[in-house]
């Protein structure tokens, strides 16, 4: 049973490799036939994977790095302003960008590209900063 000071995890995903660029996936996968391709997918499967979106009860947080680290968290209270861009084929795939700022800066706190189901992701943060 949730506490009224527990903080629950509501989504938490890393961007998609294939489904945000569908085309550049291809031809990297076609570059690793002649083994080109192999490091420029591993560098991208590294920046995926390093690369995470956990919405909370109460704030939002956006984890980059995989030997370094950076953290950028907006308290859900705090936000002014949520910003959704998808284009046809992210619509079509399920992924899109997602961009967040707070009160206290001026321009996007957050900002991350390939986040599956980013409606969703907008809704659950609408619902938890009316709180």
């Amino acid at each position: 049973m949730k506490t009224a000071n527990e903080e629950v995890t509501l989504y938490d995903e890393n961007p998609s490799m294939f489904r945000n660029r569908p085309v550049e996936f291809i031809v990297t996968a076609v570059l690793c036939l002649v083994l080109v391709g192999l490091v420029i997918f591993l560098v991208w499967w590294l920046r995926c994977k390093g690369t995470q979106l956990t919405i909370t009860s109460d704030r939002t947080r956006l984890r980059k790095g995989i030997l370094s680290k950076s953290i950028t968290e907006v308290w859900h209270q705090d936000v002014r302003n949520v910003q959704l861009n998808q284009t046809f084929f992210q619509r079509l795939l399920g992924v899109g960008s997602l961009g967040i700022s707070s009160a206290g800066q001026s321009g996007l706190e957050i900002s991350v590209s390939g986040i599956p189901d980013p409606e969703q992701v907008k809704e659950l943060i609408d619902q938890h900063r009316r709180r």
